[in-house]
């Protein structure tokens, strides 16, 4: 039904940038609010940053400062902007969307397959 897709995950080195952006396909009717979140082995997924369909935005305190999340709307397609990169920040970063469907009478939330990010000391 909906597809999101994942790019730009990598290895960087500590201080360094990487962008990670990521597209929904399918018979999408509106998508709410997006966001990304990350998980390491052993913890919880955890909200790195959200955006509402109209542009406001939250991010986790870790992060403040240092990520930027945005999105496009024509493109059905939401991006994490990474900047000054910590060695904790290394995880599995997951795109989440709430979609509403052509005929569906709820919105239901998608998540991408996850894309590694990983800062070397």
């Amino acid at each position: 039904q909906v597809q999101l897709v994942e790019f730009g995950g990598g290895l960087v080195q500590a201080g360094g940038s990487l962008k990670l952006s990521c597209a929904a396909s399918g018979r999408i009717f509106r998508i709410n609010d997006m966001g990304w979140f990350r998980q390491v082995p052993g913890k919880q997924r955890e909200l790195v940053a959200g955006i509402t369909r109209g542009g406001s935005t939250t991010y986790a305190d870790s992060v403040k400062g240092r990520f930027t999340i945005s999105r496009d709307n024509a493109k059905n397609t939401v991006y994490l902007q990474m900047n000054s990169l910590k060695p904790d920040d290394t995880a599995v970063y997951y795109c989440n969307a709430n979609v509403h469907l052509f005929a569906a009478i709820q919105p239901f939330d998608y998540w991408g397959q996850g894309t590694q990010v990983t800062v070397s000391s």
